[in-house]
């Protein structure tokens, strides 16, 4: 395989979509340590090792959320589960932030430590709300009405997490992908697998999450478990500040955004002019990487910044930047722009995969958990299965898809990443399909069972109901989640690698408030047909009806994504590139 991508290579040559100009050495920014393979993968896997923690402490906290505010802070249905895709809102939006200043100022490194030292703060005050008594619930028994101080530091605990987590997500995966150098043929496909089993590690977090840690909630205390979450961290982070010695920088290289403002005023301003007669009399600067963006045709009004004009034609007559930017600045806001139609059309994809948190958590709190005389499945960590889905997918497309696919498409990647992220998107529409009629059928059984339900709390029918749903949306995480955030990486500029994972991130938070609104309206209109799909209790909701409208959606979306997916035009690369 080796040798197929090599002759590949030779000369100009194009790998999926980029493009590559060979040459014996690679500039790359920042202090790099030797090439072995062994420090290459351990100082990833100090990054993984904090991510893990993270990812624990995440589904230690999110899938029992809902539970938790409505049995313990008493809110209904409806106002908890827009609580909940509140803060899941908030904690996947604020990557946007973190991710700005690391690229721009602060770097990877620095911005993951504070970002930590802040999760922690939110873990470590989750846990006194427990054990203080002033900041518990209430004395003792069940709450009928909790004290406003414990919701008070409950709720900043939990933005403390999204402040943390806002840090945290966009450099995670940033980071531990730097440690493998792109114009190195071997650690670039190292660098392939690297984001599968960066998801396959992930799932492992979500797995020990929503099972040990959900388990302890249910069965110790809250408050133990935020406890252990808080000590499982404070471990990551001393274990992340040990690896310093072994960590790739990437030096901060001021505001993006600053360069793309100068590209759009620059075409502006010469929005008059005729193109040239070729792309190459377009202006170009040495670059001392060896790096630069090749045209491309998509948005040519902004090919405009980039004419030379008549009276500046000679060397020794400088251009602004702000009226004369290289064919690389112009390449770049045009990656920004193309990315747009991409993240729009994930959203419904992503409502879909919120649903195991809220709504799928809910069902299975009210079906018969019991495995044996002894032992009740917790509601939340059904989510396990989510994970084990994601997990055996990673590794089968892994070990056994791709090698196969790279032989037969010749494509590094084995599949196009289009096409990987569509298949997510078929299989979490599957998912949510069978979820509706799953829920169809629980609706029925709890009419015939009122009174088994008024006495045990729980109905005949099986939690394992559920496994198909909860499967199938872990295999569509396993290859859509993988492929978006290759996607985000790769397809950025380089100088905006944070905040191209942070673009990925937001997807997940900006359709935290999509799924809010399409509630908002669902309510809305089913209340003016007669009677709303969300009513005090699952039982006497129609939650089917929703899964309906999310399936329909998302069969439109799919056909959107396909439709801009189909035009993407690729990064287009030429760069120097070592083959060792």
């Amino acid at each position: 395989m080796g040798e197929e991508i090599e002759k590949r290579m030779q000369g100009d040559g194009e790998i999926d979509g980029e493009k590559w100009v060979l040459d014996s050495s690679v500039d790359y920014k920042g202090r790099v340590p030797p090439r072995a393979s062994t420090g290459v993968w351990k100082a990833s896997l100090f990054v993984i090792t904090l991510a893990l923690s993270e990812r624990l402490s995440y589904f230690g906290i999110a899938p029992n959320l809902i539970l938790y505010l409505t049995k313990v802070l008493r809110q209904d249905l409806k106002t908890a589960a827009k609580n909940v895709n509140y803060w899941s809102g908030v904690t996947t939006l604020m990557p946007l932030i973190g991710g700005i200043l690391a690229d721009a100022y602060t770097g990877r490194f620095l911005m993951l430590l504070i970002s930590s030292l802040i999760y922690l703060v939110g873990l470590t005050l989750l846990a006194l709300s427990q054990f203080v008594p002033s900041l518990k619930p209430c004395g003792t028994g069940i709450c009928n009405k909790p004290r406003k101080i414990h919701e008070v530091v409950y709720f900043l605990a939990l933005y403390c997490v999204s402040l943390g987590t806002g840090g945290q997500k966009p450099c995670f995966e940033s980071l531990g992908a730097d440690q493998f150098d792109s114009g190195h043929l071997q650690e670039r496909k190292k660098k392939l697998s690297f984001f599968n089993w960066w998801n396959f590690a992930m799932a492992c977090g979500l797995l020990l999450g929503v099972t040990v840690v959900v388990y302890v909630q249910d069965n110790v205390s809250f408050g133990v478990a935020y406890l252990i979450l808080a000590t499982f961290l404070a471990t990551a982070i001393l274990t992340f500040f040990i690896g310093r010695p072994y960590y790739r920088y990437r030096i901060p290289e001021g505001s993006p955004f600053t360069s793309m403002l100068q590209v759009l005023v620059a075409a502006l301003r010469k929005r008059k002019l005729r193109y040239p007669s070729s792309p190459a009399l377009l202006y170009e600067a040495p670059n001392p990487s060896g790096r630069f963006l090749g045209h491309t045709n998509s948005l040519r009004f902004l090919d405009k910044a980039a004419i030379l004009e008549e009276k500046n034609l000679l060397p020794e007559q400088k251009q602004s930047s702000w009226r004369l930017a290289t064919v690389t600045k112009v390449e770049e806001l045009k990656l920004v722009l193309n990315m747009i139609p991409i993240w729009l059309t994930s959203l419904m994809f992503a409502v879909c995969e919120a649903q195991p948190s809220t709504f799928f958590v809910k069902q299975g709190a009210t079906m018969n958990r019991k495995v044996t005389a002894n032992f009740t499945v917790p509601a939340a960590s059904i989510y396990a299965l989510a994970a084990i889905g994601t997990i055996i997918s990673v590794a089968i497309y892994e070990r056994i898809l791709v090698p196969f696919l790279r032989k037969v498409t010749g494509n590094q990647r084995g599949i196009n990443i289009f096409k990987r992220v569509g298949i997510g998107f078929v299989f979490s529409i599957i998912a949510i399909f069978v979820a509706a009629l799953v829920e169809r059928e629980r609706l029925r059984v709890a009419k015939k069972e009122t009174i088994q339900l008024a006495e045990s709390g729980h109905l005949s029918m099986s939690v394992f109901w559920l496994v198909p749903q909860y499967m199938l949306i872990g295999i569509a995480d396993g290859f859509t989640l993988a492929g978006l955030q290759e996607f985000f990486y790769d397809q950025v500029p380089d100088s905006m690698r944070s905040l191209g994972l942070a673009l990925f991130v937001s997807i997940f938070g900006a359709s935290k408030f999509l799924s809010n609104l399409l509630i908002t309206v669902a309510d809305h209109v089913s209340t003016k047909a007669g009677k709303s799909w969300f009513g005090k209790d699952l039982n006497t909701s129609r939650l089917d009806n929703f899964y309906w409208l999310l399936v329909a959606l998302s069969l439109l979306n799919l056909c959107a994504f396909a439709f801009f997916g189909r035009r993407y035009a690729y990064k287009n690369v030429q760069r120097q590139m070592t083959l060792v």
